[in-house]
């Protein structure tokens, strides 16, 4: 069984649920729908053929996400990107209307097909936590199914104790194709989310199309209702410790509207906010993160494995909830230190550079 959180703990896991759980991975799933059809644009612009070129990005950031699995996390998502950035590149040119509504429709169904599979258990958790009659036969599921998970989080941590070479080759020996079963699992949310991202940049809401009145109204509206729903089942969750496989169900697709219009909300805001934030020290901090977000996604992962894995400090699963979020303000502000004076020593981060050179087909050289 796994020990119970402390009220911090609770406290703060219900905080990050409301704020920022499913919502970072919906806003950066759209921002890089957005960016990929920007790049291609400009691209064109310049008398190259963009199309080619983020073809050629997309195929090495493929390689890049695997070898990010292979020697460090399983949680890599620049494969999963990478693929269903490809399909939004071959999408690219549909008209606006039809791809909106393969947006709406392709979401929709994968996240209601991802209900139907994870509702039954959820049904039988929520009977239990409330009192209400269960059957032998699903109870004794549930006991299964909750001793697997145990069970798994624990092997997962041992692995996690290993030294860098045992945990790198159990990955390529074991997991070789987890990285394929992650885009089956999650393709029909992330492509959706791209090609809305891309909807928003063809209608100007990046890029000064619409009017700071409009702008307001829509991040308001949406998240207005994205956070009403979202605070209704934290209210409920917090009060019942998080049920697991409500949790999962909740986490995984019956929270995906709300993450949805409270991204979209997030997305609106941060244009409102971006001209004066921009102009301040912090601002251009945090500019000069974004430039070099490669860099600073995978340099984060060999950061934190370097506290938390056994070929570091060791300290996975020793860390409570409501203490972890000083590690994450620590990767912030290490993202925030040095990303603004390597760039203006180098001009660009460097996995950027080595991407960069990688697409063009050139020769790495200085410049």
């Amino acid at each position: 069984m796994p020990v119970p959180g402390s009220r911090a703990d609770e406290i703060a896991f219900a905080a990050m649920l409301f704020l920022f759980e499913g919502k970072m991975r919906t806003l950066f799933s759209i921002l890089f729908g957005a960016s990929l059809l920007l790049f291609v644009q400009k691209a064109d612009e310049r008398g190259e053929d963009g199309a080619i070129l983020q073809f050629r990005r997309l195929c090495w950031l493929t390689l890049f996400g695997y070898l990010h699995f292979a020697l460090f996390w399983w949680g890599d998502i620049l494969f999963l990107y990478a693929i269903s950035g490809l399909v939004a590149l071959l999408l690219a040119r549909l008209n606006t209307r039809v791809m909106l509504a393969l947006a709406l429709l392709g979401f929709t169904a994968w996240q209601a097909n991802a209900i139907v599979r994870d509702l039954p258990l959820a049904q039988i958790e929520f009977r239990e936590i409330t009192g209400a009659p269960i059957a032998a036969a699903d109870a004794a599921k549930l006991a299964e199914v909750r001793e697997r998970q145990y069970s798994d989080t624990r092997k997962e941590i041992a692995r996690y104790e290993r030294g860098f070479l045992t945990q790198a080759s159990y990955n390529l020996a074991n997991n070789t194709f987890y990285p394929v079963a992650g885009v089956a699992y999650s393709f029909g949310e992330t492509l959706p989310l791209m090609l809305i991202g891309m909807i928003l940049l063809r209608v100007g809401f990046f890029t000064g199309g619409w009017t700071k009145a409009r702008l307001r109204r829509f991040s308001l509206v949406t998240l207005g209702f994205g956070s009403a729903m979202t605070a209704v089942f934290v209210a409920w969750a917090f009060t019942h410790h998080f049920p697991i496989q409500v949790m999962r169900l909740a986490i995984n697709s019956a929270l995906s509207v709300p993450h949805l219009l409270m991204a979209l909300g997030y997305a609106g805001l941060l244009v409102l906010a971006t001209p004066r934030i921009g102009a301040t020290a912090l601002g251009q901090r945090i500019v000069a993160t974004g430039r070099m977000a490669l860099s600073n996604y995978l340099g984060t992962t060999v950061l934190m494995t370097a506290i938390f894995y056994g070929w570091g400090f060791g300290l996975m699963g020793q860390i409570s909830t409501s203490w972890q979020i000083p590690f994450v303000l620590f990767g912030w502000s290490a993202m925030l230190w040095w990303s603004k004076p390597w760039l203006t020593r180098f001009g660009q981060g460097p996995l950027e550079w080595a991407w960069r050179k990688l697409t063009e087909m050139r020769r790495p050289d200085s410049n």
